[in-house]
């Protein structure tokens, strides 16, 4: 068997165009020499420390997460928070002591859960690794009659116009345009998320279509390395001025509002307005009822706090904490920015690259075609020759992808559609040579028979070669070789074939372009084979051609190095992109989840297709733009061409940028997948930017979610997490809203219709502290199964409607008691009488509403109540108890008699069942899971509609 090298990315072999004349904004070297004002000889001594005083160093500024004051801090400038902060002001105006304490309590509380769970987060990113070296190889003189010197400066020394030289295993100190160039390939996965080097030439040729800075062969630029070859390059930009350092200051930048920010913002201002508005309400009924006074403001600030869900900032803070907790114990996702699990929650479309995501960034043989288009494993046999000795002879630092592929193929026997022949690795001889076979040498004939087969095909083939298919390719005997060159975009291997004495056979593999040229065939013939090749590669197929020619062995090892010519067309190997394994499944659970993907590449329209084909998941003709057709279009006609388009190719970062934003317009929830520099754009323009762990840097620091992993399924499970946590918060505001907002209006009524308070400020603070500690348990609430299967992001007016209504009639449940206790005698215990059964019932009334509204239709068929339950009957022995404790005199509460017990619950009993059947009518005509959480995306509104 062959040696696996290491797994390593290595040169491509097809770049997409050949040479040309440079394309507008593609400057050739005489321009860049030009625009800088030096020559390839180097700048002198004192043109670098002028140019360095003028420019400054060439460093990048080191990214510092916020400390955990910091955080703290942020987080009290959340809306949610800023409402508590105006309750405890207002409360402390008013002397309420009691109640400013507690809402400081709560607001440090939420603050600290905040800041603990991002600064978590931030830790377990922190070791990033470096990716600016210390010194680079520069040409310098001494003036400007002196030669160039090679030596080595500090990077952060390099000024534009500076000359230095690139090797193997080097990085690249700054953005640089190439002089010269030999064999050159970079990695640029820092920078676009790709993993396979780049090709690089020097040569002023055209842009590929389509392509984006990183794609113009004749620029490199800091935070690439070198995989090969090598060359010399004159600095254009260095320090802040690089792409790389600009892409670091864009992970920096403020990013605009998400989903979850509008919906806070929304809830807050509500809020807000209500407190600002019912103190001077009650005021002015009070004076018009009973003359102007300020006794009742004490009660008017009680009525205004009592709506608020004091406990709001610490419910959604805990169950976005919970998520994120076992989000990074359980699948190892990092959620560095606690409400951007609500903002996954809510995502209804997710943007991503294709490859590393959806396909492994690795080739694989497709299938094999001789010059008619029909499957040849011949063609495949030669390749994976070329391909083996290429690998043992050339000086190559990594394995090439493309020959790791080819030859993987034919160890495997071949991959061909609809053709299961054997390939090269199937034959008995091709197994039988995989021993050394140098150890035959010297042995006596009986000494053969301990591996006959392979004597006997030696044998054979050197009687007949034609008798004897599929030689291995260990078994031919490797002459000589040259690796893929970027410039003549092809690879030469010179073996000889055993039992052929004085030849040679060259095979040369190739882009088609590139090896036809070579080949002895016709004008016609040679338009028809790049005709049938282009027929591939639009199918989403990269294209390899084959071809070899017989020689004279004298000449061989002058072959190698030099340009065969005459060859003999074998025909095309094509690959494709190997398929993620997980990706199929995942992108299934996704869009069971309502979650539509769509793809954003910057390959060929038809390789993504293909992509899309292997996942089970065709795209029509119609649902394809490209970035030109992107260009063509305005932001309206971008947001509607987006919503039902699946594949954009050709995208260079500010097309991604365009369509995240066109899809936010049209009402969507964005998430964004990305890896590399070029995505930070659209990662800053998302609602939620997700990227792997091994992203880049910048992106990871730029990243609200990273994945231990490129698993999507595990990006489903987070998605999950996030549902969870947003159903629980919305179930609480329900509840919480809807019977804090009819307590509030019962209260006002009476407070406004009888000569005493229904209920005294310090009965108001405790009876609210009662209720916040019960609806702490929404936190670790299990809402519906239904509430995964779509994303989490009610509607405003729903959410108005279903609060009023409920409200309204938790306020008639008050009023009936109200009606009860008046009418009822009460004994000896006259207005506090009157408090207790209003208190025990106002507690009795909000347990109920924690059970109905959160359950519906739903039962609990006989099981445990879970901690909504459990918190809801501490919460109704607390009603009905507490009168009864020595804690009740201080609160001016008593004892009921029996029958008030009695009345109030069958008015219980009747509000129980007026809500459940309201309650169930709701859900079935919204559509709602039972539980109340709400659902549905919010494509299709605009995006201050969300909650």
């Amino acid at each position: 068997m062959r040696p696996v090298p290491e797994k390593a990315a290595a040169s491509r072999h097809a770049p997409s165009s050949g040479a040309g004349s440079a394309e507008p904004g593609t400057p050739t070297v005489l321009q860049v020499l030009r625009r800088l004002d030096c020559g390839t000889r180097g700048l002198t001594e004192p043109e670098a420390e002028e140019r360095l005083a003028r420019w400054g160093p060439n460093t990048v500024p080191a990214h510092r997460g916020p400390s955990w004051p910091r955080l703290f801090a942020r987080g009290l400038r959340d809306p949610f928070t800023a409402v508590l902060l105006c309750v405890g002001l207002v409360s402390a105006v008013v002397a309420s002591w009691g109640t400013a304490c507690v809402v400081l309590a709560l607001v440090a509380v939420s603050g600290a859960l905040r800041a603990h769970g991002e600064c978590r987060a931030d830790r377990s990113l922190a070791a990033l690794r470096a990716l600016v070296v210390t010194t680079a190889t520069v040409l310098r003189r001494a003036d400007g009659e002196s030669a160039p010197v090679e030596r080595e400066i500090p990077v952060d020394e390099l000024v534009p116009g500076d000359v230095i030289r690139l090797g193997p295993g080097d990085p690249v100190p700054a953005d640089v345009r190439l002089l010269r160039s030999h064999g050159l390939s970079v990695h640029q996965a820092e920078l676009t998320g790709e993993s396979s080097p780049v090709p690089k030439d020097a040569a002023d040729s055209a842009t590929p279509e389509g392509g984006g800075p990183f794609d113009r062969p004749q620029l490199c630029f800091q935070g690439s390395g070198v995989a090969s070859g090598s060359g010399t390059a004159v600095v254009v930009e260095t320090g802040e001025r690089t792409r790389f350092a600009a892409a670091r200051a864009l992970a920096a930048a403020r990013r605009g509002p998400s989903a979850f920010d509008t919906c806070v913002h929304g809830v807050s201002w509500a809020l807000v307005r209500f407190m600002l508005l019912v103190p001077p309400l009650v005021l002015l009924a009070d004076a018009a009822l009973r003359g102007p006074g300020l006794a009742t403001v004490p009660f008017a600030v009680a009525v205004a706090v009592a709506v608020v869900p004091e406990m709001l900032p610490v419910v959604v803070t805990t169950c976005l904490a919970r998520g994120a907790s076992a989000l990074a114990r359980t699948r190892g996702v990092l959620v560095r920015r606690l409400p951007a699990l609500h903002d996954l929650g809510a995502v209804d479309v997710l943007c991503l690259d294709k490859t590393g995501t959806l396909t492994q960034d690795r080739p694989t043989v497709d299938g094999a075609l001789d010059a008619e288009g029909r499957h040849d494993p011949e063609v495949l046999h030669w390749a994976a020759v070329n391909a083996w000795w290429t690998l043992q002879l050339a000086d190559l630092p990594a394995p090439d992808a493309l020959d790791e592929a080819v030859l993987d193929a034919a160890d495997a026997g071949g991959v061909y559609e609809g053709d299961s022949a054997p390939g090269v690795g199937g034959a008995v001889l091709g197994a039988a040579y995989e021993c050394d076979l140098e150890a035959y040498e010297g042995l006596a004939p009986e000494a053969y028979e301990c591996d006959l087969a392979a004597y006997e095909g030696r044998a054979a083939y050197e009687r007949d070669p034609e008798a004897v298919e599929g030689l291995a390719p260990e078994a031919y005997e490797g002459v000589a070789a040259q690796p893929f060159d970027p410039v003549r975009r092809l690879a030469v291997a010179v073996v000889r074939t055993p039992g052929r004495i004085g030849t040679h056979t060259v095979v040369v593999k190739g882009a088609p372009e590139a090896v036809l040229e070579r080949c002895a065939t016709t004008g016609p013939e040679r338009r028809r084979l790049l005709a049938l090749g282009a027929r591939q590669a639009e199918r989403g197929l990269r294209v390899l051609a084959v071809a070899t020619a017989e020689r004279p062995a004298r000449l061989s090892r002058a072959l190698a190095p030099g340009d065969p010519r005459g060859l003999t067309f074998r025909g095309f190997v094509t690959l494709r992109d190997a398929v993620a394994p997980t990706a199929a499944g995942a992108l299934a659970a996704l869009a069971d989840r309502g979650v539509a993907v769509k793809i954003l590449t910057g390959d060929h329209p038809g390789t993504a297709l293909r992509a899309c084909r292997d996942l089970g998941m065709p795209v029509d003709a119609d649902r394809v733009l490209t970035a030109d057709h992107v260009d063509g279009l305005g932001d309206r006609e971008l947001a509607e061409a987006a919503g039902r388009t699946t594949v954009f190719a050709r995208c260079a970062p500010e097309h991604k940028a365009r369509i995240a934003a066109a899809l936010r317009t049209g009402g969507h929830t964005v998430g964004f997948l990305g890896d590399g520099v070029n995505d930070l754009p659209a990662l800053r323009v998302a609602d939620v930017g997700i990227s792997p762990r091994d992203a880049v840097p910048a992106v990871r620091e730029t990243a609200d979610v990273v994945l231990a992993d490129r698993d999507l399924g595990n990006l489903g499970h987070a998605v999950d997490a996030g549902r969870r946590s947003s159903a629980n918060v919305t179930t609480y505001l329900r509840v919480s809203l809807s019977a804090n907002l009819g307590n509030a209006v019962a209260v006002l009524v009476v407070g406004l219709l009888t000569s005493f308070p229904p209920m005294l400020p310090a009965l108001v603070l405790v009876q609210n502290l009662c209720f916040d500690a019960a609806q702490v348990s929404f936190a670790s609430d299990r809402p519906h199964p239904a509430v995964l299967r779509r994303p989490a992001a009610p509607d405003a007016r729903a959410l108005l409607r279903f609060v009023t209504g409920f409200g309204a009639l938790n306020a008639a449940a008050d009023l009936a008691t109200l009606a009860v206790l008046a009418l009822a005698p009460h004994g000896p215990g006259g207005t506090a009488a009157f408090h207790s059964g209003w208190f025990t019932e106002n507690l009795l009334t909000q347990a109920l509403v924690m059970v109905l509204l959160r359950t519906g239709r739903r039962t609990a068929r006989g099981r445990t109540p879970g901690p909504v339950g459990w918190a809801a009957l501490a919460l109704a022995a607390t009603g009905v108890v507490l009168p009864l404790t020595p804690l009740g005199p201080p609160l001016a509460l008593t004892a009921l008699p029996v029958h008030c017990y009695l009345l109030l619950g069958a008015v219980l009993a009747g509000y129980a069942a007026v809500l459940t059947v309201l309650r169930g009518r709701g859900a079935a005509g919204a559509g709602t899971p039972p539980d109340g959480a709400g659902g549905g995306g919010r494509a299709g509104r605009r995006r201050g509609a969300a909650v």
